[in-house]
């Protein structure tokens, strides 16, 4: 059968996207998983000293970390699924076992037989009795929502059926689940370039006269436009985009108001500073990208200088941001000496950048949030790891004359950390796109 690929043609970017059809998006999705599990999980399961990991789920209830190890043909979990990790370091050895019914994808073997072994629960005691693990690692977490993804009803199970010995080597297996959720592979990184490069694809089209047409299109609109791409492209969104406007003419802007309490109906105006928050879902993996635009007045042919002073700041910010990025440092380390930095510099900054990867808010050190800019227990505390890829989201407030007004340059790009520091995954925007009604 010929394959079926998508071209995306896309306005103001000659860069042509392939999208996989499903078939070649699950065997893609398969092979990065096996890659995965042969290579990448047993170093991750030596770094931290956990020698088993014991993951259960129940269908429609997943284990959010449980849930990125699902074959491509799996959408969901199969009855009570049990994942039993055991990684003998000596003989360079990893057992990857199911205790389920069936075989959990071609990369993990089913080790229960039902009618040799009626109880789920005995069986899986004596897959941990057969190895005696030193430490049996369980997805709990106080701080990382990802890595707590035990219900009680099976944490309940799970001790009832297990001798009083090995209840004495369960610890909690978070750094182990946030380094699974939060490392990527070179494979996964070129595919995290197309990603970007879609999504940035359609923002471009969205901030055109091709979509907007002004005194008529509203942001929410906009928003709905965007949503429609993704869905007629056949890919999907982890969030409802957002579109807001900063005006010489309001006091407030839609950037000062919540989600919840921003008008529906703002006509797009000639003078009009657009901001953008949009993403999408493709084979895994997440985008997360907040772009501006800028709708010209019928007497200008260029964004205004003071709006182009405004966006340099917000960019010196990320420049401030990502040198700061420094293996091992903690994310709220990073957070405080960035911003101590920025304000140095005369900035007025806020930092709220965190993990992106198989979730759009991933594991990982957090980076500031919008209401917590003086760290983040917990998730803040953790610290920065190579090979891992960020949303770098940000403002800088700004003062403009002419308008006799703040502003706030709002931004937020994919980049990533590894050994040879911080790079962006497919550039950075680092000029205001121009909207011309002409």
């Amino acid at each position: 059968m010929k394959k079926i690929i998508i071209l995306i043609f896309l306005i103001s970017n000659s860069f042509n996207a392939q999208i996989l059809d499903e078939k070649d998006r699950a065997q893609k999705i398969n092979e990065i998983l096996k890659y995965r599990f042969e290579n990448i999980l047993p170093d991750l399961m030596d770094k931290t000293d956990i020698d088993m990991w014991v993951l259960i789920s129940r269908e429609y209830n997943e284990d959010p970390v449980l849930k990125t190890m699902l074959p491509a043909e799996w959408l969901n979990a199969r009855r009570r699924t049990i994942l039993v990790f055991y990684r003998n370091k000596e003989n360079n050895t990893l057992d990857k076992l199911a205790v389920a019914r069936y075989n959990f994808g071609e990369n993990i073997i089913s080790a229960w037989d039902k009618e040799t072994q009626p109880n789920q629960w005995l069986r899986l005691n004596e897959i941990i009795e057969e190895r005696n693990p030193k430490k049996i690692g369980l997805n709990f977490s106080k701080y990382f929502n990802i890595a707590d993804g035990l219900d009680k009803t099976d944490y309940d199970e799970f001790m009832s059926n297990i001798s009083s010995l090995n209840k004495k080597k369960i610890v909690s297996a978070q750094k182990l689940a946030t380094a699974w959720i939060e490392t990527r592979t070179t494979q996964e990184m070129e595919i995290y370039k197309q990603i970007v490069t879609i999504t940035k694809q359609i923002i471009n089209e969205a901030f055109s006269t091709s979509v907007i047409q002004i005194g008529k299109t509203t942001t929410t609109d906009l928003e709905w436009w965007m949503r429609q791409k993704v869905t007629d492209l056949g890919l999907e969104t982890w969030f409802h985009p957002s579109v807001d406007i900063q005006r010489s003419s309001e006091i407030n802007g839609d950037h000062l108001r919540s989600f919840s309490n921003r008008p529906s109906e703002n006509i797009i105006q000639r003078g009009d500073l657009l901001h953008c928050d949009f993403g999408i879902t493709y084979l895994r993996l997440n985008s997360d990208c907040q772009q501006m635009a800028y709708i010209l007045n019928d007497n200008e042919k260029d964004v205004p200088y003071y709006l182009k002073e405004a966006f340099k700041d917000a960019n010196q910010l990320q420049d401030i941001l990502t040198s700061n990025f420094l293996h091992g440092n903690s994310g709220n380390e990073i957070l405080l000496n960035s911003l101590k930095e920025a304000k140095k510099k005369g900035l007025r900054p806020s930092i709220y950048t965190h993990p992106l990867g198989s979730y759009g808010h991933s594991s990982g050190p957090t980076i500031g949030m919008w209401d917590s800019q003086g760290g983040v227990v917990g998730t803040g505390d953790y610290p920065l790891n190579y090979n891992t890829v960020y949303a770098i989201e940000l403002n800088n407030t700004s003062y403009i004359n002419e308008w006799g007004r703040d502003i706030r340059i709002m931004l937020e790009e994919a980049g990533f950390y590894g050994v040879d520091g911080h790079r962006y995954v497919n550039g950075r925007q680092t000029q205001i796109k121009i909207v011309n009604p002409k």
